[in-house]
């Protein structure tokens, strides 16, 4: 819910729904994001059997994971997803799973732990094109997230990003992103909206017009992507249980 996601109805109808695990403090401060910025509290030790059990007790025929960034913890949280997805599969064996990481500070090492445990698909976002990236994501980097998806997909996953558009990004700037993103090996994208959570966060440049999402789905679809989602109110997550 602190995404503010216009799904949530829908995704649950379905027996799918999202859960943010590493509590709820983010330590980075996207301008776009309406999570919390600031100095997190210690990880919980009984939260992985806490979001296993969860899924549980909701039934869900698919899961998806994701977390703020923990940049003040050694491993970022690596070791804490890895021990999500074991008790998530062990309590849930009929559960289809994504997880949608962060960068880990592109430590490679730190995102084999989340392969390692064999989750269906592994996602991580670009969010926006390369030249607006920096002026959004201060604390991430437009390659760093490229070199993400491309050691996914080098592993054998699935690697899915999304993005949002609103920002201010030209047209051609978004066919190179997907080019990009084809070029690392990305075989899933979203495409949505870009919707100010409040005053303080960055405003809208544009609202984009459905049919445009529609052109933006198949000219990814030609580029080579494998499931591509694009709409107004597409987020990264909506129709996860497709993308398995």
């Amino acid at each position: 819910t602190s995404g503010k996601c216009p799904n949530q109805s829908e995704c649950w109808s379905r027996g799918t729904a999202t859960l943010m695990i590493l509590g709820n403090i983010c330590t980075r401060a996207c301008k776009f994001c309406n999570t919390t910025t600031g100095k997190p509290l210690p990880p919980n030790p009984h939260e992985p059997q806490m979001v296993a059990d969860t899924i549980k007790e909701l039934g869900l025929k698919h899961a998806v994971i994701t977390s703020v960034d923990r940049d003040d913890l050694k491993d970022y949280g690596a070791s804490c997803w890895a021990e999500t997805i074991r008790a998530i599969k062990k309590a849930n064996p009929n559960t289809t799973l994504e997880v949608l990481i962060p960068d880990f500070n592109g430590k490679t090492e730190l995102i084999d732990l989340i392969i390692k445990e064999n989750p269906n698909v592994i996602s991580h976002n670009l969010e926006t094109v390369r030249r607006i990236a920096p002026l959004v994501r201060s604390r991430a980097k437009y390659e760093r997230s490229l070199d993400v998806l491309e050691h996914i997909a080098s592993r054998g996953y699935k690697a899915k990003t999304g993005i949002m558009l609103g920002l201010g990004e030209t047209e051609e700037e978004i066919f190179e992103l997907m080019d990009d993103a084809r070029a690392h090996n990305c075989s899933i994208l979203t495409i949505g909206q870009y919707l100010q959570p409040s005053r303080k966060h960055i405003p809208v440049s544009a609202y984009i017009h459905p049919d445009k999402f529609a052109e933006y789905k198949q000219i990814a679809l030609e580029k080579g992507f494998k499931f591509v989602e694009s709409g107004p109110f597409v987020r990264s997550s909506y129709l996860a249980e497709k993308h398995v």
